[in-house]
Order: C-alpha cells, then sequence, then structure tokens
C-alpha cells in the first residue's frame, strides 16, 4: 500500500537537500534528508558544528529555501509560497525561540513580548491583555515590567518564549535555548518545555548537547548533512506514527 499525508502530520520533508557555493567549490549542508513530524511531538535535532541541523532548521523555519526536494508544512508546499506569505507564515504559525533571547534591551517584558502583535495591527488594550496572559503562562506575572538587564538569564529566555507564543503559532523552533544558561535556568527552560509539549505544543529544539536533547520525546541526529540516527523515546508512539503513514 501506498504513502498518505497523515491529517495529523505537521512536517514533512522529502529528499531535502541545501547546497552553498564556497568559491569553486560546493558545500552540501544537506544531503536527501526524509522525514516527518507529528501534531503535538517534542523533537530533538542533534548534532556537532557542520552537521546540518542549524541549516536544517533555517528551512523549516521559512527562513530559507532548500536546493532540491520537499517540505510542506501543515499541508503547505513551502517551495509554491511567495515571500511575502513566508513572511506571514513566520509571523503566525511559527514562534521562535533563540539562545541570545533577542530581546530588545531598553523595553519591558510587556513590550517585548507584545511585539508580534503590534506588527499585526492588534489594538492597545488587546496587545498589553495577551501580553500579559503569555508572561503569566511562563511565570513571569511578577517581572512584566522589568527590562532584560534587570532579569536573570532564566526569566530573559521566558520572556523569549512568551514572545514566541503570543500568536499561538503551529509551532515551536528553538535553537540551542539553553546554550547561554546555567545548570539550574537551563532545567527550569527546559521543564517549561515539558508543560508546553503537554499542553499541546509542537516543538522543535536544536542542540548539541545530549542531556538537553533527552527531554523531548524524539531525538534525530545528524552528521555531515544526513539523518543518521533516529531515536524515539516512547517505542510505542513510534509504531504508532508509522502506521499512521500507511494509507
Amino acid at each position: 500500500m501506498g504513502l498518505t499525508e497523515p491529517t495529523d502530520s505537521l512536517i514533512r520533508v522529502e529528499n531535502l537537500e541545501k547546497n552553498f557555493d564556497m568559491g569553486d567549490s560546493v558545500v552540501h549542508a544537506l544531503c536527501g534528508v526524509s522525514f516527518t513530524i507529528f501534531r503535538g511531538a517534542f523533537v530533538a535535532i542533534m548534532g556537532a558544528s557542520g552537521s546540518g541541523k542549524t541549516t536544517l532548521l533555517d528551512i523549516l523555519g521559512c527562513l530559507s529555501r532548500p536546493s532540491a526536494g520537499s517540505y510542506t508544512l501543515n499541508g503547505r508546499l513551502i517551495s509554491e509560497l511567495s515571500d511575502n506569505r513566508l513572511a506571514e507564515i513566520r509571523n503566525h504559525e511559527i514562534g521562535f525561540i533563540f539562545q541570545n533571547f533577542n530581546l530588545m534591551t531598553r523595553q519591558t517584558a510587556l513590550a517585548n513580548v507584545e511585539l508580534p502583535l503590534l506588527y499585526d495591527g492588534v489594538t492597545r488594550k488587546d496587545r498589553i491583555q495577551r501580553a500579559k496572559g503569555a508572561l503569566e503562562a511562563v511565570g513571569l506575572d511578577d517581572r512584566m515590567y522589568h527590562r532584560p538587564n534587570e532579569m536573570s538569564g532564566g526569566q530573559r529566555q521566558r520572556v523569549a518564549v512568551a514572545r514566541a507564543l503570543i500568536n499561538k503559532p503551529s509551532i515551536l523552533f528553538a535553537d540551542e535555548p539553553t546554550g547561554n544558561l546555567d545548570t539550574v535556568s537551563g532545567e527550569s527552560i527546559l521543564a517549561l518545555f515539558g508543560e508546553l509539549h503537554r499542553s499541546g505544543n509542537t516543538i522543535v529544539m536544536v542542540t548539541h548537547e545530549r542531556d538537553v536533547a533527552e527531554h523531548a520525546q524524539r531525538i534525530m541526529t545528524f552528521r555531515d548533512g544526513k539523518l543518521v540516527k533516529d531515536e524515539w523515546r516512547n517505542p510505542e508512539q513510534r509504531n504508532w506514527e508509522l502506521k499512521s503513514l500507511v494509507g
């Protein structure tokens, strides 16, 4: 029996390739990568520097286009969409969480979280209400009017998570989210990711640390642009996903 597109698959990539011209040579950052990620999953993408994991995250986050192969996000073939449509998807369906937080240093936590809504033309009253709710959801109701330099690294990352959640995205992409945090703050952020996952959020997290990756339910390991290992923490879930792909 042939493969069909399952109704609950969120990401599907097939034979994905990404090449970069470097003078007279070509660097093959991704080499024929294929996989499916289902809605509600918590996936860690692992690999050393140069393995292709960051290049893959750029493509999955609609920040870059592949050189070959296909990428389907939430039922839409990304190669068929205009740059303007991709910008809309990044703003409404994707939440980004970065290692360096990417917060506006002169603005309060509340103003940082409001920012995506400001671009959407949401009224000030609604922006404040929604931003307060997002900060409360990540445990920062007592830090709303603090600026980033008045908060710890873990608190700043929680502000970044609240900002990523403000538009209720289909998926959260986290790029080394604990990379600039101490052990205690890192564990706090990973615990928050666990809570978000249990509440139904789909999370794809890039990391080079095995102990961080083990907080996810699935670990995909890349080396030299290839997916070399795909582990499910729960074998029953893997069997369910594989059965879902069969028509």
